[in-house]
């Protein structure tokens, strides 16, 4: 047993420290769902691998040893909202990333429209004024159930319950321009940097 005053790592870091590819994958997710660093999305990551360990593992079993441990890991996954195909253990071994970030209390913020951005999604969160069941959860990577999701809302005492509060209509605003699709796009012509050219033309410039 080891020292209880010392967390244990919960993440394996990639075993190629400098692969340029993954640093884009990686940045690109970042950005995306607003993580704070790359050790967040590492955690994330493991996790995910943990269930596909526990899917294989289950694979080479015979079906008959294996029916109780499938069903408690289909159901959790589930529970959860991150399988969302079929409850098969297959299904498990498709799964992404994406899957999972997108069943954290902060990405969950931003989507129900509590919130402009997945970044002020955060703040909300680490700053109190969002509520599960009316008590505070501060933690932005706690993975939501299904039975959850319809219970998150702002804090009691939290001041964005007023209606007339900015950020809630700003929050408003970002909804809204989500679900929103324009009717017509406004074409221009542009060059090969996507620049609209509005140079004069030179007198030996041809027709």
């Amino acid at each position: 047993m080891g020292d209880p005053r010392r967390s244990k790592k919960k993440y394996v870091a990639p075993k190629r420290p400098f692969d340029s590819d993954r640093f884009e994958q990686e940045l690109q997710l970042v950005g995306s769902y607003g993580l704070r660093n790359k050790r967040e999305l590492w955690r994330h990551r493991t996790e995910l691998s943990g269930y596909r360990r526990q899917a294989r593992n289950l694979l080479a079993l015979p079906v008959s040893e294996r029916a109780q441990l499938e069903r408690e890991l289909v159901d959790r996954l589930t529970r959860n909202g991150v399988l969302t195909t079929e409850p098969t253990l297959d299904h498990v071994l498709d799964l992404t990333l994406e899957n999972l970030l997108e069943r954290r209390l902060q990405t969950l913020i931003f989507r129900k429209g509590l919130a402009c951005s997945m970044y002020h999604a955060r703040q909300l969160v680490t700053h109190g004024h969002i509520a599960l069941d009316s008590a505070r959860v501060t933690t932005p990577a706690r993975i939501i159930t299904i039975a959850e999701e319809g219970r998150l809302t702002y804090a009691g005492k939290s001041p964005l319950n007023d209606e007339s509060h900015p950020a809630r209509i700003a929050a408003s605003d970002a909804a809204r321009r989500i679900v929103e699709v324009p009717d017509e796009e406004s074409v221009i012509d542009t060059d090969t940097d996507g620049v609209k050219d509005e140079r004069e033309p030179m007198p030996g410039d041809t027709e």
